[in-house]
């Protein structure tokens, strides 16, 4: 049986670290940040991580990521 491939489109766009979080980058950064707070800005910065729902999903499309 062939080997599972990973699904590249998400493995592009999470992280997933050594105790298992899976963080993303937050949503609305690339422009009209100019308009924001600078608090919004600063928090925009911080990656967040993905609800525990979704865990399960994700991980078995990144089955072959170490």
């Amino acid at each position: 049986m062939p080997a599972l491939k990973t699904y590249k489109a998400l493995a592009k766009r999470v992280k997933v670290t050594k105790n298992g979080k899976i963080l993303k980058r937050k949503c609305g950064q690339d422009h009209f940040n100019s308009r924001e707070t600078g608090n919004t800005r600063r928090n925009k910065r911080r990656d967040i991580e993905m609800p525990a729902t979704h865990k399960k999903t994700i991980m078995s499309l990144l089955s072959n990521q170490p």
